[in-house]
């Protein structure tokens, strides 16, 4: 899987969990965009590395 692609689901992860309103667990965000559950862990690890999201409570997360 090439970089752009995994920048393009950044995208639509994080635009999920804008539209959600509250804190999502990956599972959610999977169901809410049809993007694999363990490509969404993925990704919300590098948004959050990236700063982009954060953890409010364990499991739980949402955008910063």
């Amino acid at each position: 899987m090439g970089r752009k692609k995994m920048a393009d689901n950044e995208e639509i992860v994080l635009e999920a969990m804008k539209k959600a309103g509250k804190p999502v667990r990956p599972g959610d965000v999977a169901k809410m965009t049809g993007i694999d559950s363990k490509e969404v862990s993925k990704i919300i690890k590098s948004l959050r590395k990236q700063g982009k999201v954060h953890s409010p409570k364990r499991c739980y997360y949402a955008p910063v």
